[in-house]
């Protein structure tokens, strides 16, 4: 299977790495074709310009944004690995979302009726936060940041998602914690690799 892994996260000592290197690791031992975009060492502009909306009017696309798209095409999954950070993502993951799901790339609209355009597309999401799972639970921001990214995001393009795992308290747990954290990222990512080829 080809896998397309999309990390953002500024620290190469964060847990957020952590996760990263297991998927990555996880899928390759398995014979995976896997590339990965790490926003913040590439540099990643996330700023969608007026320049850009020109562009793409014009039928042209940047060739940053193009570069993306093209990876974006080629993958059968896409994981996204990142922290929440003020209830969302990385500033740099919104922008990277903004310019490469495009308009006429990601969705459409006909009648007034939004299309999604990646229907053969699936999708990962691995969220370590700061609070614990128990207080996201309590005051519902599991399910708030699954409605504003599986559902305001990947479902509206049509993608599958196939899991959305959080990893809660992570400054605050002891390394068995995330040790057990690592495995179950290990165990998910097992369920979606070419085991056996």
């Amino acid at each position: 299977m080809k896998h397309l892994v999309i990390y953002a996260h500024p620290n190469p000592k964060s847990f957020s790495q952590a996760i990263q290197e297991t998927i990555v690791e996880e899928l390759r031992a398995n014979h995976n074709d896997v590339n990965t975009r790490d926003l913040y060492q590439m540099g990643f502009n996330p700023i969608l310009a007026s320049s850009d909306f020109e562009q793409l009017h014009a039928g042209q696309v940047p060739s940053d944004i193009k570069a993306e798209q093209d990876l974006v095409k080629w993958a059968d999954i896409l994981t996204f690995i990142y922290p929440i950070w003020w209830g969302g993502m990385p500033a740099i993951l919104k922008g990277y979302i903004d310019r490469v799901f495009a308009y006429n790339f990601a969705y459409k609209y006909e009648n007034g009726v939004p299309l999604g355009l990646l229907n053969d597309k699936k999708v990962m999401v691995f969220n370590p936060t700061g609070s614990s799972d128990e207080l996201y639970e309590q005051i519902g921001m599991h399910e708030a940041i699954e409605k504003t990214s599986d559902l305001g995001i990947f479902k509206f393009c049509n993608m599958e998602v196939l899991e959305h795992k959080f990893f809660g308290g992570v400054p605050s747990v002891d390394q068995t914690v995330r040790e057990r954290y690592l495995k179950e990222t290990k165990a998910i990512i097992s369920k979606y690799t070419n085991v056996g080829v």
